[in-house]
């Protein structure tokens, strides 16, 4: 169990520096610098993520069923981590049948960039599988998002990580870490 929590954090430390790090948000100084999010409690920001992860939902166009997973906060690297936060929300969405999801990446190329998102990275991935995937970001929203599509799995799916920029606690407050 410890290792299995471990191998999640390594990824979800992993997918956040991916998908921020380098991102087209351009209010960060320079590229190793998470982007503002702004002031927020972190339950506050943790409803935006969860809102910004039903928006991608509704963009997804098909009937299935998402996991029930909820954000997590993680620190902003270099930066206090009483005072900085990130959320980050991890789901997947498996559809009501498997060749729904085809052409879905396509579709959500095209919808998400028709609603604010810029579209930074897509195509297969390095893996023997070569599963889609996409990485958007949306500087109005202060988010980031990478979608893969397992068409190999059984059942096919789709993975999403949703992830912020840098939130600031208000003053007088600390992060809450959930």
């Amino acid at each position: 169990m410890k290792n299995t929590l471990g191998a999640q954090a390594l990824l979800v430390s992993l997918t956040i520096t991916t998908l921020t790090g380098c991102s087209s948000m351009t209010d960060a100084k320079d590229s190793d610098e998470l982007p503002s999010a702004g002031t927020s409690t972190s339950l506050s920001a943790a409803d935006q993520a969860e809102k910004v992860s039903s928006e991608i939902y509704d963009l997804i166009g098909i009937k299935g069923k998402a996991s029930d997973t909820g954000p997590g906060v993680s620190e902003c690297s270099g930066k206090d981590p009483d005072k900085y936060f990130q959320i980050f929300h991890p789901w997947s969405f498996t559809p009501a049948s498997a060749d729904q999801l085809d052409g879905v990446m396509e579709g959500l190329k095209e919808k998400l960039s028709k609603h604010g998102w810029k579209v930074t990275d897509y195509g297969p991935g390095t893996s023997k599988n070569k599963s889609i995937s996409l990485t958007a970001d949306n500087d109005g929203k202060k988010h980031s998002v990478r979608i893969t599509h397992y068409d190999k799995r059984n059942p096919p799916k789709l993975s999403l990580m949703v992830v912020s920029g840098c939130y600031q606690v208000p003053a007088g407050e600390k992060v809450q870490h959930f």
